[in-house]
């Protein structure tokens, strides 16, 4: 072997098919933004699998996960200190076709978009007896319209297009959690493999940052990657919507957007929804 030759340490990556998630990832995926001594590699699936193979199967080095999933992979996982989806003031929806209030819609069944979401989290925080049924999130809106459900939760690009179908919002999780809370709603974020060691973790993080910086600053060409991922947007929407998850908060939480992750997952486990405690640690 040439002393030349150097190791070169292969991550695997895997986020969700989503403008959001492609916009913020295009620095690497394009290999705009290279780290010596590293390759990444890069999955894309949807978010509940992401969730349930980070739980069963730790595989992927670095993962998007809905902060709900995050007590049951501790112990495999830590969490990047950047890449996080934050509503500030808005995020996953209620809607129904009809107009209905806030205590007709906890007696309601309602489709959701897994078990494992913020969006599920947050929804048995509003309404801890709810009764759910778990739909593909892409398939909530349609189910709702054909009258299989009289509510849908809805979360990604349908925040932003359910009233093209008539249907009304009923109420506004980020909303909701901002009254209760005076803080922002963390929906997802990253998390990374423990076992790659403190030093490789520190390096990945970073390398995040600055893919998110560099679309950031290259919004026109990152906007253009992720159109193909932003399903039935426009390009002023598909803008809209990634201005809404990809923004300063997704470089950094800051002291609210933590103190906001430790305060939703401290009030899954009082109440219930989460069965055990978390330990909310953040690489930096």
């Amino acid at each position: 072997m040439s002393s030349t030759a150097v190791d070169v340490r292969e991550i695997k990556i895997a986020h969700s098919p989503d403008s959001d998630d492609a916009f913020m990832f295009y620095g690497l995926a394009t290999n705009k933004i290279r780290v010596p001594g590293y390759k990444f590699t890069h999955v894309l699936t949807d978010i509940e699998t992401l969730n349930q193979r980070a739980i069963h199967d730790p595989y992927y080095d670095v993962t998007a996960i809905s902060f709900h999933a995050y007590p049951y992979m501790q112990d495999e996982y830590t969490l990047m200190a950047c890449g996080g989806s934050v509503g500030d003031g808005y995020g996953p929806m209620i809607i129904a076709p009809r107009p209905m209030s806030l205590d007709d819609v906890k007696k309601v069944r309602i489709a959701v978009p897994g078990v494992l979401t913020t969006a599920y989290l947050s929804l048995k925080l509003f309404a801890p007896d709810v009764e759910t049924v778990t739909v593909p999130f892409d398939q909530i809106i349609p189910a709702v319209l054909r009258g299989e459900y009289e509510a849908g939760l809805i979360i990604h690009e349908g925040q932003l297009t359910y009233a093209q179908s008539g249907l009304h919002k009923i109420l506004d999780m980020g909303q909701w959690w901002r009254e209760l809370t005076g803080l922002p709603l963390p929906l997802g974020g990253n998390a990374i493999r423990r076992s790659l060691g403190a030093d490789a973790m520190h390096i990945c993080t970073q390398a995040l940052r600055d893919s998110i910086q560099h679309a950031l600053d290259h919004r026109t060409e990152a906007l253009e990657y992720a159109m193909q991922f932003a399903r039935d947007l426009d390009t002023t929407l598909a803008n809209r919507f990634v201005g809404m998850y990809v923004n300063e908060r997704t470089l950094n939480y800051g002291e609210d957007g933590r103190e906001a992750i430790r305060k939703l997952l401290a009030m899954g486990y009082e109440r219930g929804v989460i069965p055990m405690k978390t330990d909310v640690e953040f690489v930096d």
